[in-house]
């Protein structure tokens, strides 16, 4: 029982701030409280909003307003600034310097005629000791020239602006998550488009059932390889995928086929390029960074943002408002959000005890931005989804921040994942049910996470897919129908079940890397140097899904039939129902939304009265995935009907429960 005095410490919320492990840290959660509303009334000072204070995007950078341009950059320790590119001819003009105006603010007005649709352009900084060539840290539209490799800031003024034909699919009950990348979601080996992605991918996310888009590596990154994670500019879309436009016409096209669209927002770090990116800005290693050795991330070689200057939670809130207003997203997935909560970043750290919540590795400045950051995009779209990345499991990381939380809608369920490659390294028969079923279901009740068998992390260079996992060699010459391979037989079983039991366990979403769902093969590698500068391992071969006579169409019917029945509203709106945990059998079954979902993780034995007690009612076989159709044995008859025995002390159902199948049964009253 937490006391009465410490209930009043916190606005607490009716399930978060009644976790009795929570109790000696209330006055701490009320001091975290107390610093967000002072962060945000230093940076609006009480006058507006904080949504409409995050719109430093409308005032930085290049902007056409009225009859001429204005270019503005923040570079508080710069000794000049000075514009300059093909309309000055590349050379560094004394008439296109900047004029400096107060708090490290510089400023430039040009003609109307100085600057057209398409120019490029760069900013020469100089600073005490030094100078260099330098991208704005608000450009738009960054590209590389393919001769130089050299990148620019273009101006992006097209005669006629984007026309919206599609509005915002609404926020479904369920998030059902694919999550893609680009440029590697062609056939062929090399980088994929927006154009392409729209027209050829798009389509098939929508056929399978999925219902929000999340895509990888759209923020400004100069190195293909770093898979989007290392970005240099905050505020533009990956060139080498297509224009803005042809970004809006992605978002827009997804909308239209109901499709909600989230991109990886990476606000945990950034790259340590200098003229491609913000690094040293103004010759000073911490303009946006902390100083000295807390400004570098050694594992990722990267710089860490100081969430505790204003000047930086300016920039990083208007990123998030930016790309729903400029884009139309309707949400992020927050990148790395374990590295920015704690000062050792999660590195070889067990969280074992809620001490390691509230002790001194923990960095209130990020708790304090990331709560703002979800302030404002929930200001600004109320129905937009924002997913936390933590491993650490951070009490309130997704719930309301008027509950004391910090804000997020969902958090990712990282420790399922981690289970099933885990027992992947175990013989079948070692498999314990009762740990299986307990991380399917360990997360706080107050709390919804989106729950993954697997993500991109599992299959980049290095790990393998779950499918490569389970089959290993046998993948290379077995997977079509008529090899008859018992490698195969079993990987195919246990993908089915494997993200089915995933799938109906989740607490409110769901998430699937692109191609995982129907076992696309083998890894993720990225051109390197390492591999010859190689694509072949940086596509995604859609054509396997697509060929009857290969066992990889199966598995991606079997997803489509899975996520049917999740997909309703009523189905993450209820709890799981443990019904029955049986580790000498391998058997789970529980109940949710009227589905009973009963899984026979044995290898061998197979139970043809298998019994566990129900309530009244007829059960209808509407999913199997043993079926024919999935490329199973076919051992049930499709749509049986089974109907319990009515004895003094319950209903008990039996039924048959082959080896390595899952079935879920309907309740018909």
């Amino acid at each position: 029982m937490i006391p009465a005095n410490q209930k009043r410490i916190v606005n607490a919320p009716e399930q978060f701030g009644r976790d009795p492990y929570l109790a000696c840290f209330l006055p701490i959660l009320d001091a975290r409280k107390k610093a967000v509303d002072a962060m945000r009334s230093r940076l609006t000072g009480d006058r507006m909003s904080l949504a409409d204070f995050a719109s430093g995007h409308e005032y930085f950078g290049l902007h056409f307003e009225q009859d001429h341009w204005v270019f503005r950059e923040w570079a508080p320790l710069a000794s000049s600034v000075t514009l300059y590119g093909d309309f000055s001819n590349w050379e560094k003009l004394p008439e296109n310097a900047l004029t400096k105006l107060d708090n490290g603010v510089w400023e430039l007005m040009l003609p109307a005629e100085k600057l057209l649709h398409g120019s490029h352009y760069l900013m020469y900084v100089a600073w005490p000791g030094g100078g260099g060539d330098r991208i704005p840290a608000y450009a738009r539209y960054v590209v590389q020239d393919k001769f130089s490799g050299l990148f620019s800031a273009v101006v992006w003024r097209p005669e006629k602006s984007y026309q919206w034909r599609n509005p915002s699919p609404a926020r479904p009950e369920a998030t059902l998550i694919y999550e893609a990348h680009v440029g590697m979601a062609t056939e062929e080996p090399r980088v994929g488009t927006f154009d392409e992605f729209r027209e050829n991918v798009l389509p098939r996310i929508a056929q399978a059932g999925y219902n929000t888009v999340q895509l990888m590596a759209i923020m400004g990154h100069p190195y293909y390889g770093s898979f989007g994670y290392h970005v240099a500019n905050f505020f533009a879309v990956a060139s080498r995928f297509g224009t803005p436009d042809e970004f809006k016409q992605l978002v827009d096209a997804a909308h239209g086929l109901g499709l909600r669209v989230i991109i990886d927002l990476v606000h945990s770090h950034a790259v340590k390029n200098e003229v491609e990116g913000i690094a040293r800005i103004d010759g000073t290693s911490y303009a946006y960074f902390h100083r000295g050795e807390r400004g570098e991330h050694r594992n990722w070689d990267s710089l860490c943002f100081d969430y505790g200057k204003p000047e930086v939670v300016h920039f990083l809130l208007s990123n998030c408002r930016f790309f729903l207003d400029e884009y139309h997203l309707d949400g992020f997935r927050f990148d790395g959000v374990t590295s920015m909560m704690y000062r050792h970043h999660g590195l070889g750290k067990a969280f074992c005890s809620y001490d390691d919540y509230f002790n001194g590795d923990v960095d209130p400045d990020a708790l304090t931005y990331l709560t703002l950051a979800n302030e404002v995009i929930h200001s600004v779209r109320p129905d937009a989804v924002t997913v936390a990345e933590d491993v650490s499991g951070m009490p309130g990381l997704a719930a309301p921040e008027k509950e004391g939380g910090i804000g997020f809608d969902y958090r990712m369920a990282m420790g399922v994942t981690d289970m099933w490659f885990k027992l992947f390294d175990l013989r079948d028969e070692n498999w314990n049910m009762f740990y299986l079923c307990g991380e399917l279901l360990n997360r706080r009740c107050d709390e919804k996470s989106v729950s993954y068998v697997e993500c991109h992390d599992q299959a980049i260079v290095g790990g393998k897919t779950a499918m490569f996992t389970l089959a290993d060699a046998a993948m290379y010459d077995a997977m079509d129908k008529a090899s008859h391979n018992g490698a195969i037989d079993r990987a195919l079983a246990l993908h089915k079940m494997i993200r089915l039991a995933t799938c109906a366990a989740a607490g409110y979403g769901y998430l699937n890397f692109m191609g995982n769902e129907f076992g696309h093969p083998e890894w993720i590698d990225f051109p390197r140097e390492g591999n010859n500068w190689s694509y072949s391992h940086a596509r995604r071969l859609w054509h396997l899904a697509e060929d009857p006579a290969l066992h990889y169409k199966a598995l991606g019917d079997f997803d489509r039939a899975m996520l049917k029945i999740v997909k309703t509203p009523e189905f993450y709106a209820s709890r799981v129902q443990t019904i029955k945990v049986d580790d000498n059998y391998k058997v789970i079954v529980f109940e949710r939304a009227g589905y009973w979902f009963c899984f026979n993780f044995n290898c061998c034995a197979s139970y043809p009265d298998y019994e566990f007690e129900v309530m009244p009612g007829k059960y209808r076989l509407v999913l199997d995935s043993d079926a024919a159709e999935f490329d199973g044995f076919s051992r049930h008859e499709k749509d049986f009907v089974w109907v319990p025995e009515d004895r003094e002390t319950g209903n008990f159902l039996k039924l048959y429960l082959p080896c390595r199948t899952a079935l879920v049964l309907k309740r018909e009253k």
